[in-house]
């Protein structure tokens, strides 16, 4: 069985952000699904659980990270092409989010980002796979 990731991500409007990335085209596992938390299904194996803040505080004793001062993590997810990765960042623009940096061009690998609502930062990136050496 292939190992699935669960990412738990602390939301401060869960309504919001489900309005957000369903404008960037991602849909939710109803199953998982009530209104202190949702399932946002990424790829086959990839979710995010989408969390309101007060629920998110049970599943540790740490603060929760003040995303406008300090960086928890930066997802990062590939596309397809380079156009990919500029139509994702731009529908999320549209839906509110902002761009902490201008976009990256590597040759091998092309990659531009965003700050969802809550400032969590996502890294949208595509590799060409020619530049990728087999072994």
């Amino acid at each position: 069985m292939a190992t699935k990731i669960f990412v738990n991500l602390p939301v401060k409007d869960l309504n919001k952000s489900v309005a957000f990335f369903t404008k960037l085209g991602y849909t939710f596992n109803g199953q998982f699904t009530d209104e202190n938390a949702t399932c946002m299904i990424v790829g086959e194996d990839i979710f995010f659980m989408l969390v309101v803040e007060n629920l998110f505080k049970t599943f540790t004793n740490k603060e929760i990270c003040d995303t406008t001062k300090s960086a928890e993590a930066i997802m990062g997810l590939s596309a397809d092409s380079r156009e990919a990765v500029d139509a994702l960042v731009s529908k999320a623009v549209a839906a509110g989010a902002t761009t902490p940096n201008s976009p990256q061009d590597h040759g091998f690998m092309y990659s531009h980002g965003f700050r969802d609502l809550d400032g969590h930062q996502w890294d949208v990136f595509y590799m060409d796979p020619s530049t990728i050496q087999q072994n």
